[in-house]
């Protein structure tokens, strides 16, 4: 716990994350000044591959812009760019795209958002100066103008700007030109959001998405041959590489990042490939006061911010899969502080939420095949395009299956993951969407070492279960969406959830260390089976309007939810294993005892959510939620040759979670913030009088800085959370709980990602966090929560050459930090900090890519995390991952 005396070592830290921002700055700067200089500096070749692999929504619906016919003698050869120049003009732009025989190819426009994109069809890109070409900030209203080949034979222009995109076509002679006209202002019969609009909390940046005709593009008559072509345009950014510009989870509305008070991280996919992720939670190590928690060897817990849950959602579904593939996940949205305000029951800490990937409206092929250390090898496939000729059938097929062994003795597995998803346009405004997620794991059930110091003193590999220990685990996740847009202010969004998961496991478990014996006790489940399904309806209703000069987006949300859940185990006592002389085999009693339990808990959430534009530069958000809350449990437990002991309970709940954030931009790239924010969690216990002990209630207040350093983006958050109504031994009466305990947890955390130069990648992370406990019956005040690092840091970057024999060609390097934890309440073991280093070496040609992988590159001995009172479960050692990937 910090003393009043420590506030100046909290100071120091945070001046030190300050100076990691304000040391980026040279760089960046030197960035923009480079792009005024430079009109024809050449985007990344993994923002090449970013826009190939999202261009699936571009093309879905376009206006044509212009078509011109085959030459008189039928010749079909693709036109070639060999130059291209900005000019300013008076309303915005002049792009003139040079051709090399003045020839004038099919051009296909449309506008989605803040997005205007030209596909320009039967044409290469052939610039002197590389395979891209892009300008940031060229004038006024337009963020950027990017030139890209889209597929062998096809070119992309994409504006990105501050309004609703525009366009207009008109012909001159020879070369093509594309006049860009920078955007207006809305107009108050028509206002414009106070953040980006629609309420799709689930869906990644739009490759899948749908978008209606521009109504503001005009149709022109076709040019002649050898014409130039002239479109006026306005246009916002996409997601590419390591920047991602909004996310859907904080607002269940595609706000960006700089608009929300309150700190949210997102890992993109792009990170997720180069550093070769094999299991998700290896990539939430990116992000500042995350750390991971192994759960049984196999599945994980999240801490955020010094709490732990294992509540996570898919596409804004909570689900309660134990595996999740990364081979499907488009991006990773973390969301920090308390979430009930839209997501109902959840810690304090914060809500992971995966993103799938979806649909592309263009074919998509990719294969890819990863074999590494520990006999691990894992092929996949990602298949996606339209299953009808006109385009309004999607889909996209993921599959994936992975077969790995261990650095630790007998431990071995496999996953296979199969993730079709279909989308269907019914109409320009509506789409429905049908997901699902098949998953079955098989491995072996690890235990993991004893809480004891004699752990530090063991191999990592020591395994002190059975060699046939195992736990099977097959899940069912399923998602229907239907979207619907009424108008340009009026969208709706209903969709049903569900996942389905059970598992079966054979196992002798650890339990407690006697030193004296240097043994540990074990039990052994001789036949265990759990379940846990969980039924969602969602409906998200999304207005915006004008009220005066303010502007408003109005969120309305209902959620009825079902959890059905529980487990039934026979155990016997197992035999002693001594932990430094292990010997396996020895013969397992009949059960001797038994138990089981099933819960049913029902959820009605109505929550309202307001963003208001005060003025252009200062927003309010302010929101709140009513969850009603039933829960019902009964079971049974019986020892042979007792009676058996039959419970069960029954319990109606309610809880009111609110939020209140405003967002001030002084400058166009800052934005200063500070909100306020509850959680809660049901208790579903009494006390000894009978009486319903209320929910935990988490309550956060933050503040912090968001900056957008030209394709960089900051986040530098300080905060405070109090958990109360903590359930803790009555002292009157020790069979049952009171809600007294307390604990807190405040920190500084810093996020910073994105792209330096071209070419030049990077995601990094700090913080610092107590947390710790206050109040309680059983523990000691000041006792810090388990795992949960004081500190912790991260680095990852890379490089890939842009020019020359080397193009393509790209190094990594990461560093982790993460400081001393403790492993147990009341705190007596600490788990040691540590350092790992990770590298990587890759080579792009083409629609190739190769890659080695180079994880715990110096053989760093270090414990993951503990769990429960008995557990500690080691880190993997130096590990190759060696890949090759191929798509078309």
């Amino acid at each position: 716990m910090l003393q009043p005396g420590q506030y100046g070592i909290l100071s120091l830290k945070a001046s030190w994350l300050l100076a990691v921002l304000l040391l980026t700055e040279p760089a960046i700067a030197k960035t923009d000044a480079e792009t005024e200089v430079d009109l024809a500096a050449p985007m990344s070749e993994q923002m090449q591959a970013n826009l190939k692999k999202n261009k699936s929504f571009y093309t879905n619906t376009p206006a044509i812009a212009a078509q011109p016919q085959p030459n008189e003698t039928g010749k079909s050869d693709s036109v070639q760019v060999t130059g291209i120049k900005l000019n300013p003009t008076p309303n915005g732009l002049e792009m003139i795209l040079e051709t090399a025989d003045g020839t004038s190819p099919q051009v296909l426009t449309y506008g989605y958002k803040q997005t205007w994109v030209a596909n320009i069809i039967n044409a290469q890109l052939r610039l002197p100066e590389g395979k891209i070409f892009r300008q940031n900030n060229p004038v006024a209203g337009i963020t950027s103008v990017t030139v890209s080949q889209l597929a062998t034979n096809s070119i992309r222009v994409t504006v990105t700007g501050t309004s609703i995109p525009t366009g207009q076509i008109v012909t001159r002679n020879r070369t093509l030109v594309l006049s860009l006209a920078a955007p207006t202002t809305p107009t108050a019969q028509k206002p414009a959001p106070a953040t980006p609009p629609a309420p799709k909390p689930d869906i990644q940046p739009k490759p899948e998405a749908t978008p209606s005709e521009p109504k503001n593009i005009q149709q022109p008559s076709q040019p002649a041959p050898g014409e130039e072509t002239e479109i006026v345009v306005t246009g916002e950014r996409e997601v590419e590489g390591y920047n991602a510009p909004d996310a859907s989870t904080a607002t269940k509305t595609d706000t960006p990042l700089r608009d929300i008070p309150q700190s949210i991280q997102v890992i993109p996919r792009q990170v997720i490939e180069d550093q070769q992720v094999t299991e998700i939670s290896d990539a939430l190590r990116n992000v500042s006061g995350v750390t991971p928690r192994v759960d049984y060897g196999f599945s994980y817990t999240y801490n955020i911010r010094g709490f732990s849950d294992s509540r996570t959602l898919r596409n804004g579904f909570r689900i309660e899969a134990p595996t999740i593939a990364p081979s499907g996940i488009e991006r990773v949205e973390v969301l920090k502080g308390p979430a009930s305000v839209l997501y109902g029951q959840v810690e304090p800490g914060g809500i992971i939420n995966f993103v799938t990937k979806k649909p592309l409206s263009d074919p998509y092929y990719a294969a890819e095949f990863t074999a590494g250390s520990y006999n691990f090898y894992e092929p996949s496939i990602d298949f996606s395009g339209p299953l009808t000729a006109d385009g309004k059938l999607l889909y996209r097929l993921n599959a994936s299956y992975q077969n790995f062994g261990s650095f630790i003795d007998f431990v071995d597995g496999e996953i296979l993951s199969i993730a079709p998803v279909i989308s269907y346009k019914i109409g320009d405004a509506t789409t429905l969407t049908l997901e699902y997620e098949y998953l079955y794991s098989d491995r072996t059930y690890n235990d993991g070492l004893p809480i004891d110091s004699v752990t530090f003193e063991l191999p990592i590999s020591r395994y002190l279960g059975e060699p046939g220990d195992r736990i099977d685990e097959t899940t069912n996740n399923l998602i229907l969406s239907f979207d619907h847009r009424f108008d340009d202010n009026i969208s709706l969004r209903t969709a049903f959830g569900a996942s389905f998961s059970e598992g079966e496991d054979v196992a002798c478990r650890v339990s407690e260390y006697d030193p004296e014996t240097q043994e540990v006790s074990r039990f052994c489940v001789t036949d265990g089976s759990e379940y846990d399904d969980v039924y969602s309806w969602q409906t998200d209703l999304v207005a915006k309007f004008n009220t005066g000069s303010v502007q408003h987006q109005l969120l309305l949300g209902l959620e009825l939810s079902q959890r059905n859940n529980g487990y039934e185990n026979f155990e016997a006592s197992g035999a002693n294993i001594n932990v430094f002389d292990p010997v396996y085999g020895e013969p397992i009693p009949p059960s001797d005892y038994s138990f089981k339990d099933d819960f049913t808990s029902n959820a009605v959430g109505l929550y309202l959510q307001n963003q208001i534009a005060l003025l252009p530069n200062l927003k309010l958000l302010i929101g709140g939620r009513f969850d009603f809350i039933n829960f019902e449990s009964e079971g049974y437990e019986q020892t042979v040759g007792e009676e058996r002991i039959e419970r069960s309970n029954d319990f109606d709940d309610n809880a009111f979670s609110p939020r209140v954030g405003l967002v001030y931009q002084p400058i166009e790239p800052i934005s200063l913030y500070a909100s306020y924010s509850r959680s809660f969690v049901p208790n579903n216990t009494t006390t000894a009088s009978g009486e319903l002990i209320e929910p935990t209630r988490g309550t956060q207040y933050e503040a912090g800085i968001k900056a957008e350093l030209g394709n960089l983006s900051a986040t530098l958050a300080a905060y405070e959370i109090t958990k109360t109504n903590i359930l803790t031994t009555d002292p009157d009466n020790p069979d049952f709980s009171i809600g007294v305990g307390e604990v807190k947890s405040r920190g500084i955390e810093f996020d910073l990602g994105g792209e330096i130069l071209p070419g030049w990648n990077l995601v990094a992370s700090a913080f610092i966090n107590d947390a710790f406990v206050t109040e309680d019956n059983n523990l000691p005040v000041d006792d810090v929560l388990t795992n949960a690092p004081a500190e912790g840091a991260s680095l990852w970057t890379t490089y890939e050459i842009q020019r020359g024999n080397l193009q393509g060609l790209g190094f990594g390097v990461g560093v982790f930090y993460v400081g001393d934890r403790e492993a147990e309440l009341p705190n007596e073991l600490v788990l040691p900090s540590y350092v790992r280093a990770d590298a990587s070496i890759f080579y792009k040609r083409d629609n190739w890519r190769v890659g080695l992988n180079f994880k715990n590159l110096f053989d760093t001995k270090y414990y993951e995390s503990s769990q429960n009172t008995a557990l500690i479960y080691p880190g993997a050692p130096f590990t190759v991952l060696g890949t090759v990937a191929v798509e078309f």
